[in-house]
């Protein structure tokens, strides 16, 4: 990997991790993209590995609001579809990983901007979890069905509780990954360089999370979302 290519990285993992850590949500939309168009094959490990520090760290921090029946069920759910993502892990090559990417990041953030208001119920949030099971092991990306499942919540118990669903699946995912081989040395080295990039941007969030309760960031993470989804499929 050149300098350029682990500077962008880096800048990306910094800024996404400020912004999952003050809206909630964010940090696989905007680097997965970004992934993919530097090196495809640290796709989905060094999302999956960095996102375990941050998660564990937003979900401490609004522990109080953490919807806990919320989190039961999506990881139900989030446990069926990890194996279907390792599927197509393994029938994909590097290239269709890309454009599988470009293309889920795109209508999952249209759909999480479009859908109307909602109380989601338990088989809603099962249906969630096999969603994120599926995309979060195969692209890394599972933040559009949980931003849809609680993106009419408080700041808060959104933050809260799906940082407590990724974490929960991000370690499945690694656990059904390892176990399919799928886990090499070099996306965990990458991972361990880019986690200072991490670190900072979570601890930049602290000064903002609590200011942030509205539509606004959401809309523009999502756009963003968007925009670099379509330059993967552009570029595959």
């Amino acid at each position: 990997m050149s300098l350029a290519a682990f500077v962008l990285l880096g800048v990306t993992v910094l800024v996404a991790a400020f912004v999952q850590g003050s809206a909630g949500m964010g940090f696989a939309m905007m680097a997965a993209p970004i992934v993919s168009l530097v090196d495809p094959a640290l796709i989905p490990v060094l999302l999956l590995v960095l996102m375990i520090p941050l998660n564990s760290y937003v979900a401490w921090r609004e522990r109080n609001e953490l919807d806990w029946r919320g989190v039961r069920w999506i990881s139900v759910g989030r446990f069926a579809g990890t194996f279907l993502g390792l599927w197509i892990l393994l029938v994909v090559s590097l290239y269709q990983l890309s454009l599988l990417i470009g293309i889920s990041t795109v209508l999952a953030a249209v759909v999480a901007l479009l859908a109307p208001a909602f109380q989601p119920n338990r088989t809603s949030l099962a249906a969630v979890g096999l969603v994120t099971g599926i995309t979060e092991t195969s692209t890394g990306v599972a933040g559009p069905p949980l931003a849809l499942a609680y993106q009419h919540q408080s700041g808060p118990t959104l933050r809260a509780t799906v940082a407590a669903c990724f974490l929960v699946g991000e370690l499945i995912s690694l656990a059904v990954l390892g176990l399919g081989g799928q886990i090499d040395g070099g996306a965990l080295l990458a991972a361990l360089a880019l986690l200072p990039f991490l670190v900072l941007g979570s601890f930049a969030s602290r000064f903002t999370h609590h200011r942030l309760d509205g539509p606004l960031l959401r809309y523009l993470v999502l756009a963003f979302a968007i925009v670099s989804g379509v330059v993967v499929i552009i570029q595959a």
